[in-house]
């Protein structure tokens, strides 16, 4: 049995007081309205309207990420380039960025005259639009799954992979037969938290696509403008729901890490 030091009473004493305040905030987050008025926020039009924009707006970005993140993922684990740390440290750039930073990069370069006119002649337009929402969660996610897809490939052994090109396999025929079946947990745990992060993006999608009532609404966006309004109930329905698509993302997380 292990003895009870000061310092052993410390780091357990820490993460629990620690869980307990996160706990208070979350459990705050419910009480405050009541059952009816919850009820009552997420039957409302533009509650509707903002979860279904929300839904469509991040399952697309998602699927955006996880076209992008996955060779992006491999190159950055298994090929050898000039300039591969600048270009893995630009990709986690956004990571650090505050998301009102990045959105307003992505506005001023989506916004100049000559790459908005370009855009406009392919029927693309990402300033204050619904499909700039898109792109805000796009480059919001994509750093965390580039990440997550790169540290899964770094785990496998090469020694496989190394097998299979030596049976004449190209390495795209490995690649797609030996590598990404062996990463299959990483892939689901990368498009989970993409997914998530589309959900919660506000920043960046604020600053590129817009606040607007009911056009550009998102999520985050519906909590942001209730709160301005003084409508708590709103507001608060909003961050529950926010609440459990991040608490649900954790647990898959947690699981998935845990079977790799």
């Amino acid at each position: 049995m292990h003895r009870l030091t000061w310092f052993r009473l410390v780091l357990i004493t820490l993460p629990i007081i620690l869980t307990a305040i996160l706990l208070a905030a979350i459990i705050s987050l419910v009480l405050v309205p009541s059952p009816g008025e919850i009820w009552a926020s997420l039957l409302s039009k533009e509650m509707l309207f903002s979860l279904k924009l929300t839904v469509w707006t991040s399952l697309l970005s998602t699927f955006l990420v996880f076209i992008v993140s996955v060779p992006t993922g491999y190159s950055l684990s298994r090929i050898d380039f000039w300039g591969k740390s600048i270009v893995k440290a630009i990709i986690d750039l956004p990571i650090a960025f505050p998301e009102l930073v990045l959105g307003l990069c992505l506005l001023l370069l989506f916004g100049h005259p000559v790459i908005q006119e370009s855009l406009r002649a392919i029927g693309l337009d990402f300033v204050f639009t619904k499909q700039g929402i898109v792109i805000a969660q796009f480059f919001t996610a994509l750093p965390y799954a580039v990440r997550i897809i790169k540290s899964t490939f770094d785990f496998i052994n090469p020694r496989l992979e190394f097998v299979s090109r030596s049976l004449r396999y190209s390495m795209f025929e490995t690649f797609i037969n030996v590598s990404l079946p062996l990463a299959k947990n990483g892939l689901l745990t990368a498009t989970i938290i993409a997914f998530a992060r589309s959900i919660g993006t506000f920043g960046t999608v604020l600053i590129l696509a817009g606040g607007s009532y009911m056009q550009t609404e998102v999520l985050p966006i519906t909590l942001y403008l209730n709160v301005s309004y003084g409508n708590m109930p709103m507001a608060i329905t909003s961050g529950i729901i926010l609440v459990i698509v991040s608490f649900i993302a954790i647990l898959v997380f947690e699981k998935s890490e845990a079977s790799i």
